[in-house]
């Protein structure tokens, strides 16, 4: 996977970005792919979850091994119960299709596709491969809790599926892919299943030419939610004159807005508040640079006051004649994530489940194709809306 990251121009895991922004590509290798605590947190979670899927179904090693191994693991700073918790999550699922299948399936691990008959210099690290009787599944452990990433045509997927019919269509009668991504953090397992002739058609006619464009940095720039994740977002000038564009129409925009000028203005404006942000961010990081940008500049911000030696600090205060029960220690329970990742999720239900319940949120407004149910109001909350309306 990291492989995948350092090398690839076109790599599968950015292929919802050129295959829509097919000059983003180029443009993003002006900027360097910065490592951030989320990536060093998932690229240990691959690592635990790659050792305990090869262990169970590729090498067999003594128990005092595997042990010693995942002891290893615990020592990482990165690593926590939860990680430990949510690796099993993906082993126990890739298990349960193994046993499902009517053969007993060909199981690769972090094995490296070439989709390159699709994508020029295209390739990519699979995290598990499953191949029985005329279905071909592939598997991706995704660690992230940010974005809910859904396996139904997603193109990283589906270059991968690719990859693993090229290379092994002419040793197995491969006829239909499964494509599952595990998203333990979000609750999230999500199948997608598609015969091999509608994704080989999507693979020659949708990817190919866009892929050739994206190599080459031709094509037109397109903005949508794929820019959040593209290297360049705060430099790229087509957003920011796209964006512009929409400002400037709306001030010129007078009188009290319609309801459906309300929903055309929200929709044009979705993402400009993070384009803001990002703009912001990539100017801070060019004055932390050295460099000059005119009428801004970096000041140092907020901070929250700690002690640095909580128990030298405690023991100077109890000697002072200061109250130990009453000033020190404020006993609460934990919150039910940190619970969480202390016992398992499994154990906390198992054992407090019945005391445990979600109330209902606050409203928030998405787009009408956010899968969401729509906010229902409860009686009591319809009457008071009547009646301030009377």
């Amino acid at each position: 996977m990291a492989e995948e990251k350092e090398h690839a121009l076109l790599s599968a895991s950015g292929a919802h970005k050129w295959l829509k922004c097919t000059p983003s590509a180029r443009l993003e290798e002006k900027f360097p792919n910065k490592e951030s605590d989320y990536m060093a947190e998932g690229t240990l979670a691959h690592e635990i979850a790659e050792f305990k899927v090869r262990s169970y179904f590729l090498e067999a090693i003594p128990k005092s091994t595997y042990t010693k191994k995942i002891n290893k693991f615990k020592k990482e700073e990165l690593c926590n119960q939860e990680m430990l918790t949510h690796t099993d999550t993906y082993l126990e699922y890739i298990k349960g299709e193994y046993m499902k299948t009517n053969s007993r399936p060909t199981v690769l691990v972090e094995q490296k596709v070439d989709f390159s008959k699709y994508v020029p210099e295209g390739f990519g690290t699979a995290d598990c491969i499953l191949i029985s009787g005329d279905t071909l599944q592939v598997i991706d452990f995704k660690y992230g809790k940010g974005v809910k990433v859904e396996a139904e045509n997603n193109p990283q997927m589906k270059l991968y599926a690719l990859g693993v019919l090229e290379q092994f269509s002419m040793i197995y009668d491969i006829k239909y892919v499964k494509m599952t991504i595990v998203q333990p953090r979000l609750d999230n397992i999500t199948s997608y299943e598609i015969p091999i002739e509608p994704l080989i058609e999507w693979g020659e006619k949708i990817v190919k030419p866009q892929a050739d464009k994206a190599f080459m940095g031709l094509g037109e720039y397109m903005q949508g939610e794929h820019c959040r994740f593209c290297r360049a977002r705060g430099a790229c000038e087509f957003r920011a004159k796209e964006n512009i564009k929409v400002i400037e129409e709306i001030q010129n925009t007078t009188g009290v807005v319609s309801n459906e000028e309300l929903g055309d203005m929200l929709t044009k404006t979705d993402g400009i508040e993070q384009w803001i942000k990002d703009i912001k961010a990539y100017a801070l990081d060019i004055v932390l640079k050295g460099e000059a940008v005119p009428g801004w500049k970096a000041v140092e911000g907020k901070s929250n006051r700690k002690i640095t030696d909580v128990d030298k600090a405690f023991e100077t205060l109890i000697s002072s004649k200061i109250a130990e029960e009453a000033m020190l220690y404020e006993r609460k329970p934990i919150t039910l994530t940190e619970l969480e990742k202390l016992v398992g999720k499994a154990k906390l239900t198992e054992t407090i489940g019945k005391y445990i319940e979600k109330p209902k949120g606050a409203p928030t407004l998405v787009k009408e194709s956010d899968k969401r149910e729509p906010f229902k109001l409860s009686a009591a909350e319809e009457f008071k809306n009547e009646e301030e309306n009377r």
